[in-house]
């Protein structure tokens, strides 16, 4: 036998003997692959299912939150008389306002009023030392007896030459010498008189007399202390009653009041506290400046208060309300309850549905004017409807409420008087009246649901 082929025999037997399987390997590879994919797969879709659980649970709450009552404050429509009036910026001012000052100078004696206290017209209020006064007084009555003594004296020469003259004797010269001596004495007296006359007036200026009516301020000097007169400032007396305030309009306003007062209307006027809510006084315009401040485009106008009360108090800032209309069945809600949207004013009411539930709706008003924390509305609401005025924030149609009655205005106010009560009304209730509702309606937090809503622009 040959070499190569017993060669290529032996090597042919070799590879043979130890060739490895062939797809064994690649079956393991693709049983692994597929359990890989299973699991992710698995994976994927619980997150999915997951997914899905958690975004219908959202929408649950999102929805049970969405259906849960909505607490509300609510108010009444009301039908009253309501009073159309022009604001303005006023300060009161005394009617009349004195500085007393003394008219003769002298030692100021111990004073006849107790400060702060009213006092009339003539009424003692300081006196002057009258000694000196009175001593000159004492001094002018002398000089005038004296003259008037040698005027007797005087009219009896006259009355002897006279006589002589006619016999006679003496010259006409004589005579009418005794005739102007006499003449002297005559003007001497008057003079004394007039004297007479001015020291009795200083010492009447001694008693310092109230002029006016009215409530004595602090004194300005104690008694003891030298008076200058005319010069020396003592106290100042200013009359309450009546008292003034002094308010401002703009021009174009103005010519619906003058015409007003052109035709002697009586306008009636209200005072208010700084805040505008409390009603302080009412009283009548009495004129209107005659001209225009340049500066401010407005006019000063003058009331009059009878002040009765003494609720007025010079140099205190108030509101005034000039009344130039009065309606006397104004539909009123608060300003509070009107809202403004695209469509234009409106107002959410609350009604019953089918099943006996309060619910909100949208309600469209026309608005007439604002007057004050009170609107009128001239249509789209009655008397006696529900208007919200808290809570409207978070109301859409068909929303169910929890209503609630708001503050209510003061008994003492008249509603005739178309003002605001002392506080502002229908404030949102207490932070725990707030939150007893939220819970009743399911919030655990007891959170507010509602905030207050907008006021109506013009």
């Amino acid at each position: 036998m040959p070499i190569d082929s017993t060669q290529e025999a032996y090597s042919s037997t070799i590879g043979a003997s130890h060739q490895p399987p062939a797809r064994k390997g690649s079956w393991v590879r693709i049983v692994v692959y597929l359990v890989i994919v299973c699991a992710v797969g698995l994976g994927v879709w619980r997150i999915y299912k997951n997914r899905q659980a958690a975004q219908a649970q959202a929408q649950m709450q999102a929805a049970a939150i969405y259906n849960r009552p909505v607490p509300v404050q609510v108010a009444a429509v009301e039908q009253r008389p309501m009073p159309i009036f022009l604001t303005g910026l006023g300060t009161v001012t005394p009617y009349m306002s004195v500085t007393v000052k003394a008219r003769v100078s002298g030692e100021l004696e111990p004073v006849k009023f107790t400060e702060g206290q009213f006092v009339r017209q003539g009424e003692t209020i300081m006196v002057i030392d009258p000694k000196p006064y009175q001593a000159a007084l004492d001094q002018a009555n002398g000089t005038l007896a004296h003259d008037e003594a040698l005027l007797r004296n005087a009219q009896a020469e006259v009355a002897r030459y006279k006589a002589l003259f006619d016999a006679g004797v003496v010259s006409k010269e004589t005579l009418d010498a005794d005739v102007a001596a006499q003449g002297q004495y005559e003007g001497a007296i008057a003079a004394d008189k007039a004297a007479i006359e001015t020291a009795q007036l200083q010492l009447n200026w001694c008693t310092i007399q109230s002029p006016i009516d009215g409530k004595i301020g602090l004194r300005l000097v104690d008694p003891g202390n030298i008076i200058t007169a005319n010069t020396t400032n003592l106290v100042i007396i200013n009359q309450f009653q009546p008292i003034a305030v002094y308010f401002t309009l703009p021009e174009g306003q103005l010519p619906q009041v003058l015409k007003m007062l052109n035709e002697q209307k009586r306008l009636p006027v209200d005072a208010y506290d700084r805040g505008d809510t409390q009603k302080l006084a009412s009283g009548e315009l009495l004129t209107a400046d005659n001209q225009i401040d340049t500066t401010t485009g407005t006019d000063r106008l003058k009331a009059v208060f009878d002040n009765r009360d003494g609720s007025l108090f010079p140099n205190q800032f108030v509101n005034i309300h000039l009344v130039m209309e009065n309606r006397p069945s104004a539909l009123v809600v608060p300003s509070a309850a009107i809202q403004s949207g695209l469509q234009g004013s409106y107002v959410w009411t609350t009604g019953t549905d089918a099943k006996g539930n309060a619910t909100a709706k949208i309600q469209p008003v026309k608005v007439a004017l604002a007057e004050g924390q009170m609107t009128i509305v001239d249509s789209g609401l009655e008397k006696g409807e529900q208007v919200v005025v808290d809570g409207a924030d978070r109301l859409r149609p068909g929303q169910l409420v929890i209503a609630s009655a708001g503050r209510q205005q003061p008994a003492g106010q008249s509603a005739a008087d178309g003002a605001a009560p002392s506080d502002t009304p229908f404030a949102p209730a207490s932070a725990a009246g707030a939150g007893r509702a939220a819970k009743a309606s399911g919030d655990p937090a007891g959170r507010r649901d509602g905030q207050p809503g907008r006021r109506a622009t013009e």
